[in-house]
């Protein structure tokens, strides 16, 4: 698997530490904690980081 790239965070975290970034897989992507970056990340595919997002965009987890 290749290494991720392009490690953001989301606009709406402002200066905080206490958040979480994502990063681009060839064929999915990856995220990790930016309060311990070299503690290393969780990766998915690209059908469940969409499935991920369209959860969250439904309310499916409130």
């Amino acid at each position: 698997m290749s290494p991720a790239t392009h490690w953001h965070k989301s606009s709406y975290s402002g200066n905080q530490t206490n958040c979480v970034e994502v990063g681009r897989l060839t064929h999915g992507a990856a995220v990790r904690d930016t309060k311990n970056r070299t503690a290393g990340h969780l990766t998915t595919t690209q059908a469940q980081w969409t499935a991920f997002i369209t959860a969250l965009k439904t309310n499916r987890f409130e």
